[in-house]
């Protein structure tokens, strides 16, 4: 169940216990009525305010809760929405690539996504101006992203 519905629900129990407390009471106040010798000064009417008070502080506490729990946001969804995030950068439309293009791609996700350009050429064989050109048309191409860190790139897989 989502968050909102949960919500829905618990307000809708905290009304429900607003009705029995209002009539509890209600009842309450005619049972002392009938049963107190003392009249208006009864210590018991004292004692149904009290619990009156309690009740409703119950009952609104509960309120609150509901209202908390319908409008946060659920754990759930963010941990699926990452999950989904993972899932559509592992699908990647390899269709069109060259063989070196296709094994940058590899040694990306073997490193978990980000790589040191400079080790990227180690790995690869290839001199500075050969992995520049390689990593160019994979940018183009959206696939990768170069940022820079200090005299390095790091090269990220989108």
């Amino acid at each position: 169940m989502d968050n909102k519905t949960v919500g829905w629900i618990i307000i809708g129990i905290s009304v429900v216990m607003a009705v029995i407390v209002w009539i509890f009471n209600f009842s309450l106040k005619k049972i002392v009525g009938v049963s107190c010798s003392m009249g208006a000064g009864c210590t018991m009417y004292d004692t149904i305010k009290i619990q009156t008070w309690i009740s409703l502080a119950i009952v609104a506490i509960i309120l609150i809760i509901g209202f908390v729990i319908m409008f946060a946001k659920p754990k759930e969804t963010i941990v699926i929405r990452k999950v989904k995030e993972k899932e559509k950068k592992k699908k990647l439309n390899l269709d069109g690539l060259d063989n070196k293009e296709k094994e940058v791609l590899k040694i990306l996700e073997e490193e978990n996504g980000t790589i040191f350009q400079a080790t990227l050429m180690e790995k690869l064989g290839i001199g500075k101006v050969g992995v520049t050109r390689l990593l160019d048309k994979l940018e183009a191409k959206q696939i990768i992203e170069r940022k820079r860190r200090g005299m390095n790139n790091i090269v990220i897989l989108r």
